[in-house]
């Protein structure tokens, strides 16, 4: 097989080669030019030392060179050149004791987690696949290389990639590998939140975010994500639902586009309803008040992930008002775009309709309907730009002065009170209109 290879990629394979030593292309980006997917990054293995690739290109970057890691600056490209290793023992599922470099390319292909990474190659030699990654790919495996156990003892973190590179690729996880990971799993315990964060996106982002259920299946939630177990378990017996919380939330991640905020989002709108969960005497399910409880252990999941606060802030304000009932009136929804903010009103629309998607047949088409209709009033909203905020107003803050209002409270309170006429009638806001209401309402009351 002939893999193209990036002109940059090209120039440090041959350069490395007419200097005397092995190189070649490696792991995921040979991974995903064979599947005909285009790689995120173009990583090189070698049998040159550190100190050897640094004196064979003239521009370089130390970023990892006790472990073998030199980074090599060709134009604007930047790609790692990493010596070929053996690690010696792991001391705490993440860092080996010692990194001893070898000449044997098989020593450093053989230290890789999956036989589907542990593919190299170049343009002399072609496809150097010593652990079958090729037939597993054929397959549409993952598998560890060599001892599975051994692999995730390692590195835990490879527990979490397997079911990860399972919802990217559309993969099935060998049955072996999936017995260790069961094994193994609470060992992730040990690994850094931001590592474990970079993975979760990395899965709930792909095209399978319902895989999460593996996850769930083979323990790993329990460690990394237990909010979720507690939704699995919980059921909806209710019309507006057919399945648990969890499963819920799985199909409501199928139904939203690969965005980090949106997934979030439907991952924990519903994160609330395990602790909210009543039965009444009928014995159908409530769960009253999930939204603002679920806003609350949202932003606690989300703090201890570390995922950064911009997407925070988002996600936190659409679980509170992903089950508001917004009814399809232009008052209505003036009054909604304002509150939630006219950047993230589509993303709440988005998320309402993957939440309904999610449900139950019998009231599906009038939910999708009725937000439909809100999207449209929306869009002939901000095409007439109608004011919705303070700072569209045609008044300011200087002109209550003017007016005799007292500089404090009393200038913010009367703003917002001439906002809320105007949401209530978008033709009034008006400067003359708003300050003659703004006298009145400053004579009323004193």
């Amino acid at each position: 097989m002939k893999i193209k290879l990036p002109v940059t990629v090209k120039a440090i394979l041959d350069r490395l080669k007419a200097f005397g030593f092995e190189a070649y292309a490696v792991g995921g980006c040979i991974r995903d030019s064979i599947l005909k997917r285009r790689p995120d990054d173009w990583d090189i293995t070698t049998s040159a030392r550190p100190e050897q690739v640094k004196k064979i290109f003239n521009r370089t970057v130390d970023t990892g060179i006790t472990h073998g890691t030199v980074t090599v600056l060709v134009g604007s490209k930047a790609h790692e050149v990493t010596t070929y290793r053996i690690e010696g023992k792991y001391r705490d599922a993440r860092h080996p004791e010692k990194v001893t470099f070898t000449d044997i390319l098989a020593e450093d292909l053989k230290r890789r987690d999956f036989t589907i990474n542990a593919i190299a190659y170049n343009d002399v030699d072609g496809l150097v696949d010593l652990y079958g990654g090729m037939d597993d790919l054929q397959k549409k495996m993952i598998r560890c290389v060599g001892n599975p156990m051994e692999r995730f003892t390692e590195d835990a973190l490879r527990i979490l990639r397997a079911v990860r590179f399972s919802a990217e690729l559309s993969f099935d996880i060998d049955r072996d590998t999936v017995a260790s990971i069961i094994c193994l799993a609470p060992s992730l315990e040990k690994i850094s939140a931001e590592r474990i964060c970079s993975e979760l996106m990395k899965l709930i982002t792909s095209d399978h975010p319902d895989y999460l259920k593996v996850a769930y299946t083979v323990g790993i939630t329990k460690i990394i994500l237990p909010e979720f177990d507690e939704m699995m378990k919980t059921p909806q017996n209710n019309p507006h639902h057919c399945y648990t919380v969890g499963e819920h939330t799985l199909k409501s991640m199928c139904a939203v586009e690969a965005d980090k905020t949106l997934r979030l989002t439907m991952l924990f709108h519903d994160i609330g309803k395990p602790f909210c969960h009543t039965t009444d005497e009928n014995d159908i399910d409530h769960f009253k008040g999930h939204g603002d409880l679920g806003m609350e252990i949202a932003k606690a999941v989300m703090k201890r992930l570390k995922i950064d606060n911009s997407t925070m802030r988002q996600v936190i304000l659409l679980v509170k008002y992903h089950d508001w009932r917004i009814q399809p009136e232009e008052k209505e929804v003036r009054r909604a775009v304002h509150k939630v903010g006219t950047e993230l009103f589509p993303l709440l629309l988005k998320v309402q309709n993957a939440d309904s998607l999610a449900q139950s047949e019998i009231y599906k088409t009038l939910k999708l309907q009725r937000i439909i209709k809100i999207f449209m009033i929306y869009k002939k909203i901000m095409k007439a730009g109608q004011c919705l905020k303070l700072k569209d107003l045609e008044i300011t803050g200087g002109d209550i002065l003017s007016l005799g209002g007292r500089p404090g409270p009393e200038v913010g309170e009367l703003l917002n009170a001439a906002l809320e006429e105007v949401l209530n009638e978008p033709d009034k806001n008006n400067k003359a209109y708003l300050l003659d209401f703004v006298k009145n309402r400053i004579s009323q009351e004193r």
